[in-house]
């Protein structure tokens, strides 16, 4: 099958996707903010060299 064809049959499917978009958004933005401040905590006692 080519792309076309399957981006054909995807657009024609009018059924809701099995886990919301916004929901899979902010859980990776949970997880990338508390990467962000475990790195922030971890390197704010250290010198610069």
């Amino acid at each position: 099958m080519s792309l076309n064809a399957l981006t054909i049959l995807a657009s024609e499917s009018h059924e809701a996707p099995a886990v919301h978009p916004y929901l899979v958004g902010g859980i990776t933005l949970v997880i990338l903010l508390g990467l962000l401040l475990a790195l922030v905590a971890f390197g704010g006692g250290r010198e610069h060299s």
